[in-house]
């Protein structure tokens, strides 16, 4: 038996030594050191040796064991290195190829639509302050003048995580967090930039879209005043011939309150499909502050008034650049990026 275990350990070597590829040599282990192979039969048979010849013969196998295994492992080496020698042998690089250009990233028109509102206002002596986005209920509705189950909530439906708790459908509430350090101090000029959430999801609607309040509370503070400053915004965002016009409207915020429109972009009021050949566009919501707002927050209605507005981000930038579905801002589109 010791001769036939020498026997194989030499069988095993020179055909490792022959295999050309990894797929042989798998299968050379198995043929040899598998729980079939040939190793494994021989010493099967040490049953019928006796108590003296069982440790002579159990010390060779383990040798002749670690031998195929050894020669196994180098040869396995040497197959993985010539491959790999191989493989970069047939590549072929060119090194005074100029390397491949890494493309200079522009800014989302979203944020440099915010960041131009942001001057604008900034240059008209506005603050900028920003709030949570995960809202607490009295801040987003009951504040503003909207009383729980009052059906103007819902012109505002949103995502509710609990009885008290929700993400804003506004940046309004900015405002009466501002108003409760503030009050009863004036003057207050403040702009609101950020992220709102509401049910919608259309071609110029989104669960998720980004808006900016307005709002300033001061002794003597009138519509015409909201009207000086809103002028000055629409013609320096969009230019210097823009017209604007107010339409009653409804908030529970305001009183009075007003739509407000710019001339169409594209026909410059003249009529057209943009327009629905009205000449206008609608770009935000205005109005002075409810006297009852001012009043929950800490101010009195009788010696100071406010004017506030809102605008969506979005619209801003589909009438300042022409884009036709909302959804373009977020489908990270580099067809549509790269136009900005």
């Amino acid at each position: 038996m010791l001769d036939k275990l020498q026997a194989i350990a030499r069988e095993a070597e020179q055909l490792l030594g022959q295999a050309g590829d990894l797929q042989t040599l798998e299968e050379l282990r198995v043929r040899f050191l598998g729980k079939k192979g040939v190793l494994t039969q021989v010493l099967r048979g040490m049953g019928g040796l006796s108590a003296e010849e069982r440790p002579k013969v159990g010390k060779v196998a383990n040798e002749v064991k670690a031998r195929i295994a050894a020669a196994l492992e180098a040869r396995a080496a040497a197959l993985k290195e010539s491959h790999r020698a191989a493989r970069l042998a047939a590549e072929t690089i060119d090194i005074t190829l100029p390397a491949t250009a890494l493309e200079a990233g522009t800014i989302h028109p979203l944020s440099s639509t915010r960041k131009e509102i942001e001057d604008i206002f900034l240059g008209l002596g506005f603050s900028i302050v920003e709030g949570p986005e995960v809202e607490l209920d009295y801040y987003n509705f009951e504040a503003l003048n909207f009383p729980k189950d009052h059906p103007a909530r819902d012109m505002q439906d949103t995502f509710v995580i609990s009885e008290e708790l929700l993400l804003r459908t506004h940046t309004s509430p900015v405002q009466v967090r501002t108003f409760e350090r503030t009050a009863p101090e004036v003057p207050v000029k403040i702009i609101a930039p950020g992220r709102v959430y509401r049910r919608d999801d259309d071609a110029t609607h989104s669960p998720m879209f980004h808006q900016v309040e307005g709002f300033l509370v001061d002794t003597n503070v009138t519509l015409s005043n909201l009207k000086a400053v809103l002028g000055t915004f629409v013609r320096k965002m969009f230019s210097p011939g823009t017209g604007m016009r107010f339409r009653p409207s409804f908030f529970p915020f305001t009183e009075p309150s007003a739509e407000v429109d710019i001339s169409c972009v594209n026909c410059g009021g003249g009529g057209c499909r943009v327009c629905s050949y009205t000449g206008w566009l609608e770009i935000l919501g205005a109005g002075m502050i409810h006297p009852r707002v001012l009043e929950v927050s800490g101010y009195d209605s009788e010696k100071v008034t406010g004017f506030a507005f809102g605008m969506g981000i979005e619209r801003v930038a589909m009438l300042k650049y022409g884009v036709n579905d909302l959804r373009l801002f977020f489908d990270n589109d580099l067809r549509f990026l790269r136009q900005f």
